[in-house]
């Protein structure tokens, strides 16, 4: 039983449309249970067993998951970290006593990608966050006043949008978000038809590598003796070797159809539609025949450019709205650390540590926090090490 916040009711006048189909909390499940062309039902736990989905998936939740977010508090010089505030405890932390910040948004963000939306409660104490709790998205219903002003109904009790962590997929009308489920489930039901249609075809391990045709009519206990003994040489580590029996019989060597041999083809198009369709690089969905090392190093780039920002985006504004007032909006802020995403080799980050040192953009004490090394006495001046008179000037 969750400590939730006082009832918020919507004005009377501004009442929501609840007929409207998108309002209703059964929609998206029932557009994303639907048969697709393939045939193959698409759910959640179908999805998430096809490899390309789940790999697709578990990369941006899990980055979204890792990635530490801090609070920044806005000075005359810039900015500067405010670990001490509880809203900054919260999103880098412990979301709850039994689940961590990183936990809380991988599952929110998890419902977000295959469904189209993922919620949470914040729940309130005197107006000031104190906790928060994942939730279950079919235990949420969105309904929108006229205004187009959102409001949450969580166990018969409506919430602002300032108590509810709302992420979105990308939506046609702002209301209801086109999660995997919706908007890729024929691509999705093709990768699961492939990779069902592959385990059929190597199940038994016993393809022959060429076919008998026996003269004449086979009374059962023969036929059944010549497949005994077909299956004995030509099964398990005895695979494509020909089969020897005792009736005239005439082999005629087997080849793979046109449809059997572009199997790879085939599994390598639909793993590249998962990668449209989520914005994750292929190379990281680990199809690497198009891969090289310098691309696939900007392919990493690109996958916290284009796939990855947009998630942390919706986090740190779902942040703002829910965990800080009004007033504070204007003085603090969220922002993830992707530093670790952009990490390059040792020779690559020496590189540009030495251009930043020669610059005077870096310290050297600034340059080992980086590398996890402590500090040292006296490098906290941004000194030139690559001339014999630098500048001395105290980084404070």
């Amino acid at each position: 039983m969750w400590p939730f916040s006082k009832k918020e009711a919507p004005p009377p006048e501004a009442k929501a449309d609840l007929n409207d189909p998108s309002m209703s909390p059964w929609s998206s499940i029932a557009s994303s249970i639907l048969p697709t062309p393939s045939g193959v039902l698409v759910t959640a736990s179908t999805a998430m067993a096809c490899a390309p989905v789940n790999a697709a998936v578990s990369l941006i939740t899990g980055a979204v998951g890792t990635l530490p977010c801090k609070l920044y508090r806005t000075t005359r010089e810039g900015k500067e970290p405010a670990p001490d505030a509880t809203a900054a405890f919260l999103a880098h932390k412990d979301a709850n006593d039994w689940q961590s910040a990183g936990k809380v948004r991988e599952l929110v963000t998890t419902d977000a990608l295959l469904h189209g939306d993922g919620f949470a409660f914040v729940n309130k104490v005197s107006d000031r966050p104190v906790e928060i709790l994942y939730l279950p998205r079919h235990k949420v219903t969105v309904e929108y006043l006229d205004s187009g002003e959102p409001r949450y109904r969580v166990s018969d009790q409506h919430y602002r949008p300032d108590s509810i962590i709302h992420i979105q997929a990308p939506s046609l009308d702002g209301k209801t978000g086109l999660g995997l489920l919706r908007s890729g489930r024929d691509a999705i039901g093709l990768a699961i038809l492939l990779e069902r249609t592959s385990a059929r075809l190597f199940r038994n391990n016993s393809r022959p590598g060429g076919l008998l045709s026996i003269k004449g009519n086979l009374k059962p206990a023969a036929a059944k003796h010549i497949l005994e003994m077909w299956n004995a040489t030509n099964g398990g580590d005895n695979v494509g070797s020909v089969a020897i029996v005792d009736n005239d019989a005439r082999y005629t060597s087997a080849a793979f159809n046109s449809v059997d041999s572009q199997q790879l083809e085939q599994r390598n198009f639909a793993i590249a539609e998962i990668a449209r369709l989520t914005r994750v690089p292929v190379t990281m969905l680990q199809e690497l025949s198009g891969g090289t090392y310098a691309n696939s190093e900007q392919q990493a780039l690109q996958f916290l450019q284009l796939c990855l920002l947009p998630w942390l985006r919706a986090w740190t504004d779902a942040y703002r709205r829910t965990l800080l007032t009004k007033e504070e909006r204007a003085d603090y802020s969220f922002e993830f650390t992707v530093d670790d995403l952009l990490r390059a080799d040792t020779a690559t980050r020496a590189e540009a540590y030495a251009k930043f040192r020669s610059m005077g953009v870096m310290t050297s004490n600034e340059v080992r926090r980086l590398e996890n090394l402590p500090t040292l006495e006296g490098g906290d001046t941004l000194d030139n090490p690559y001339t014999s008179t630098g500048q001395q000037t105290t980084h404070e």
